[in-house]
């Protein structure tokens, strides 16, 4: 199957809700000061459900930016705040760095969390399916009106735009970047495994309800969707010992993308940390810090 074959083969399993989403209707509620840059508190429409986001700005210029994934980790009360007060998976928030960095940034909350915890994941997932659509989609089609909107704004150097996150962040990180060409670079964080084979394995199951998309096994494999990002720059870091990351898993996906990446290797970075878990350590920060300046702020 073509690269262009699969991404619209992915579009059609992710639903409706991501092939036909149109523009949101985005407002300033409120600016603040946060580290020496401007903290814009966002209200984004999608098809009459508000969704809150923070966007980290400076005062003046043009910058590259990241659209910044939040994680799941079972807390649904931690949305958007990630961006600016971090987890405890985390070595702090990542707001901080970005503004040192010269990296504008902007989280959105995802559905089923903090602001939007009502309706809950479950609920929101089997309701899409019936409807023939996927929260999965829903999700990535926020993150792509994220897009939208770094790409339209007088601040935000068009050419030079980021996707990142931790957990469930890395996997919307990177299909997001599969997805949509104006990522030029990913930094992706702890979660990067063959579906099929956590699924032969049980592990699948560790996984929430959100990532459910009917009949992606039969479509691609993990590799082969992150693939699409190539040539542009990805970066995937991972603790060898992450349950939601097993070896076996882990070793197909690897391999998927490497071969994706032929040709152009050097856009392609692994980060590996072999006796960590689910969790970012310093050295992955400095990693990502890197990969980050190198690729967007340079």
């Amino acid at each position: 199957m073509t690269a262009s074959a699969l991404s619209d083969r992915l579009a059609t399993l992710l639903g409706p809700r991501f092939s036909q989403a149109g523009p949101p209707h985005v407002r300033v509620l409120e600016t603040r000061d946060h580290h020496g840059w401007l903290l814009d508190d966002l209200s984004f429409d999608f098809a009459g459900e508000t969704a809150p986001a923070w966007f980290l700005r400076p005062p003046s210029g043009q910058v590259p930016a990241v659209l910044y994934a939040h994680a799941h980790g079972n807390n649904y009360a931690l949305g958007r705040d990630e961006l600016i007060a971090g987890r405890g998976s985390l070595q702090g928030a990542f707001g901080a760095d970005l503004v040192a960095q010269g990296i504008a940034a902007l989280c959105i909350e995802m559905p089923g969390f903090a602001a939007r915890r009502s309706p809950p994941e479950s609920a929101r997932a089997k309701a899409a399916l019936w409807r023939g659509e996927t929260l999965w989609g829903q999700m990535l089609a926020e993150q792509r009106a994220g897009v939208d909107f770094l790409a339209g704004h007088a601040q935000v150097d068009e050419t030079r735009i980021g996707a990142m996150g931790f957990s469930m962040g890395c996997t919307l990180a990177w299909w997001l970047a599969a997805l949509d060409p104006r990522i030029r670079a990913t930094s992706a964080l702890c979660c990067f495994a063959d579906i099929g084979e956590l699924v032969r394995l049980g592990a699948h199951d560790l996984h929430g309800d959100f990532m459910t998309v009917p009949g992606l096994l039969a479509t691609a494999r993990s590799g082969e969707i992150a693939g699409l990002i190539a040539p542009r720059a990805l970066q995937i870091a991972i603790g060898a010992q992450d349950p939601l990351t097993p070896p076996t898993a882990f070793d197909i996906a690897r391999a998927d993308l490497t071969a994706a990446y032929a040709g152009s290797e050097a856009a392609l970075r692994f980060h590996i940390e072999p006796e960590d878990g689910h969790r970012e350590t310093p050295a992955m920060r400095l990693a990502v810090l890197d990969f980050l300046r190198r690729e967007l702020a340079a």
